[in-house]
């Protein structure tokens, strides 16, 4: 079972189909976005591995929602930009949002447009009370993004290697009275 399309008013995020596979692999291989990606860069055959797993695991036992993110294009969805999920994680005893963008489209707000989407699938057909984000603390840009959108800082973790990740947490009563949807 594969998670139901969301569209915002420049992509389409869509489940992922197996022709997605080299586009995938070349997002995860990009240093700059595999950095901030997981415990960071893996090799394109555990990449590659990872992508199986979407169609084995995740979409055959309806694990969690992940998506493809595509340029909205006319006559049907466009370009391969990014990575979307949501999933339920023990690092934070609920549910994260994971969304990932091709580092040439960085700073033009689409990922804003994904992660608010993928919070509205969570609030809203999910019925979650809350959503939770980790990002590695030197990640200001997504700090930043998180933030506007109205996660604020709830602990830090200190990994074994010494680095430190946020975690940071949404409530939907915070959601519904957000900026942008305000009466």
């Amino acid at each position: 079972m594969t998670p139901p399309p969301l569209h915002t008013e420049r992509l389409r995020l869509t489940p992922y189909a197996s022709a997605d596979e080299e586009d995938f692999v070349r997002l995860f291989q990009d240093p700059r976005v595999s950095r901030w990606m997981g415990d960071g860069p893996s090799s394109e055959a555990e990449d590659r591995a990872l992508f199986g797993r979407i169609f084995s695991k995740v979409y055959a036992r309806r694990l969690f929602d992940v998506w493809a993110v595509r340029l909205a294009g006319a006559g049907g969805p466009g370009r391969y930009v990014g990575h979307a999920e949501i999933k339920r994680t023990d690092t934070v005893d609920g549910y994260e949002v994971v969304y990932a963008l091709a580092a040439e489209l960085w700073g033009g707000g689409l990922g804003t447009e994904v992660a608010e989407a993928v919070l509205a699938h969570g609030f809203d057909a999910l019925g979650l009370a809350e959503v939770h984000a980790t990002v590695a603390a030197p990640n200001s840009a997504s700090l930043a993004l998180l933030a506007r959108i109205g996660f604020v800082p709830v602990r830090d973790i200190v990994e074994d290697d010494g680095s430190s990740t946020r975690v940071l947490t949404l409530r939907r009563a915070a959601w519904e009275h957000g900026p942008s949807r305000r009466p």
